[in-house]
């Protein structure tokens, strides 16, 4: 197979649950790949649909898994989506289902969060302390005409031995379902985190490549910003899913060890 525009890649921008880890269990070879990249002058930023968590959460977390990570090699759904909110929807109050590491990222960005009857736009996240009462409220706003904002449309979130969690996306399809009204998605596969990167790096988009287990986000973020992209076969993606797929990666490796191998030669 030829490699070249593989190669000539520039920025990697690598999702974490499934690429790189699983839970607390890092794939063999993942932290090698990371060393590989800054050895053969390659940048990276860890791009995660995962809003569960803040960006600062992030560092913390893959140093501790013995990631290299600064601010800088960080960027993450609800970063897009308070950016997307200050300026999509300025002044507005938003109601928040999420983590309060999502709400803390939100009001980073100048979102004013509300618990009344002012809010004018619901905004949900992959919500590991999800309570009836959020649900209730947030039906209760779209159905008065609330704006339906979520930061990322996964189902699942992949867990140690096969285990998932729900994700954002089934979330989302309660709450669609409960109040008839859909969400716009800010996370994989918008094409705007790509974008927001190829800005701030300066890098454009052919030269950038998505990393990722699945495709109809990390593959399909890739395909829609115009970016090579890498299926790695560690997370969700199976070769029959894969088959019947019509987004399609540019390469499909087994994991992130041999992509290594691919950029060292």
């Amino acid at each position: 197979m030829n490699y070249d525009s593989l190669r000539a890649c520039r920025l990697f921008l690598l999702d974490m649950d499934g690429t790189l880890y699983l839970g607390d269990e890092v794939f063999n070879g993942a932290i090698d790949f990371i060393h590989t990249l800054s050895g053969t002058g390659r940048n990276y930023i860890y791009l995660t649909n995962n809003s569960s968590r803040a960006g600062e959460d992030y560092i913390t977390r893959l140093k501790k898994l013995g990631f290299p990570c600064e601010r800088e090699n960080v960027f993450t759904s609800g970063m897009a989506t308070g950016m997307y909110l200050k300026t999509r929807h300025p002044g507005e109050k938003v109601y928040a289902v999420g983590t309060p590491a999502f709400e803390r990222e939100l009001v980073s960005y100048g979102v004013e969060l509300t618990q009344s009857d002012d809010a004018t736009v619901v905004c949900a996240g992959f919500d590991t302390t999800l309570t009836y009462e959020k649900l209730d409220k947030a039906v209760h706003f779209l159905r008065r005409g609330a704006a339906f904002i979520a930061a990322n449309p996964d189902w699942v979130c992949p867990m140690p031995a096969g285990e998932v969690l729900p994700d954002c996306g089934s979330i989302c399809a309660l709450l669609t379902a409960a109040s008839g009204a859909k969400p716009f998605y800010i996370g994989k596969p918008n094409r705007s985190m790509v974008d927001i990167i190829s800005e701030m790096t300066g890098v454009p988009n052919s030269q950038i490549c998505c990393v990722g287990d699945r495709l109809y986000t990390d593959i399909a973020v890739a395909v829609n910003a115009g970016a090579v992209s890498v299926l790695v076969m560690s997370g969700e993606t199976t070769r029959d899913i894969l088959d019947v797929s019509e987004t399609k990666p540019d390469y499909v490796l087994a994991g992130v060890a041999e992509l290594a191998g691919i950029l060292r030669k």
